[in-house]
């Protein structure tokens, strides 16, 4: 994201911050960071996040960590009416039943998906007061929900990441290690959509010169597939020659999760790279980077 925004020509100075610079788990440290930088927007991109395995098995952490985080940021910037706040919410803040494609009107209408409920509380917390600050303070704050993101620099932990990255580190292992097949979590029938991170930084760069009209704004591909799919996908760009086991003692999550994108289409956005030409320049950076 900070390459993309160091190049707009809506942007004079990006302040990148990481946790070694930040700790956004005190106040203290949070409020200084604004106090000493003095940014005219605050993209809150900071997050505890993993796939299926990591929600379920850290519940407590993924909703504590991510509410601390979230709290901090916001709060730090109340005294400062200027700041414009960008917040980076989930998909998965929307109800487990509700209807595809996902419109942002779902939003608390109904019981979250159990295994990532801890997270969904969380994200849905910082938009609340996001909210908030606005009607109080007259704060300009705008609420971007992405799909499932994936690309370069992403966490490709083989337990506690997403399904992309965690699948192409375990597709790159078996074929380092010539196995005969690969175990995936679930029937493999769930139906996911992906943006590749560079598209929803130009998201970003493309509503930095927008009215911020909508609370809400899904941020998304369009392209739906299996996870089945997906798996196959990866087993043809990494060359993996032995075969593919589903799981169905394990969980699938929500089985089905794509967002309706008339909002942000409406205003002149969509997203410009496919899921196979996304996946294989993520599959060698990972080569490239990590291998």
């Amino acid at each position: 994201m900070s390459r993309i925004l160091s190049k707009s020509s809506f942007v004079s100075k990006v302040i990148s911050s990481t946790r070694k610079d930040t700790n956004l788990f005190s106040l203290t440290e949070t409020s200084n960071k604004i106090v000493h930088e003095k940014p005219d927007i605050v993209i809150n991109a900071a997050a505890k996040v993993g796939g299926i395995m990591a929600n379920n098995t850290f519940r407590t952490e993924f909703i504590l960590e991510n509410l601390k985080i979230n709290l901090n940021v916001l709060e730090s910037i109340i005294n400062y009416p200027d700041i414009k706040l960008i917040n980076l919410g989930s998909s998965c803040i929307y109800p487990l039943d509700a209807s595809n494609p996902i419109v942002e009107e779902s939003f608390m209408s109904g019981k979250l998906e159990p295994t990532n409920s801890p997270y969904a509380m969380a994200k849905l917390t910082a938009i609340e007061m996001g909210n908030a600050l606005k009607i109080q303070y007259g704060h300009k704050i705008i609420n971007l929900m992405p799909t499932n993101l994936y690309g370069p620099n992403d966490n490709f932990d083989l337990n506690n990441s997403h399904v992309i990255p965690g699948l192409i580190s375990r597709f790159y292992n078996a074929v380092s290690n010539e196995s005969s097949e690969i175990s995936i979590w679930g029937t493999g029938a769930p139906l996911r959509e992906f943006l590749y991170v560079e598209d929803f930084a130009n998201a970003i760069e493309f509503l930095l010169e927008k009215e911020w009209e909508h609370e809400l704004l899904n941020i998304g591909s369009g392209e739906e597939v299996s996870i089945k799919q997906l798996a196959y996908l990866l087993k043809e760009i990494s060359g993996f020659k032995g075969d593919i086991v589903f799981d169905p003692s394990k969980p699938d999550g929500n089985p089905k999760k794509l967002l309706n994108l008339d909002k942000i289409n409406s205003l002149g956005w969509e997203s410009s790279t496919p899921l196979e030409v996304g996946l294989k320049k993520t599959y060698q950076w990972y080569l490239d980077n990590i291998a």
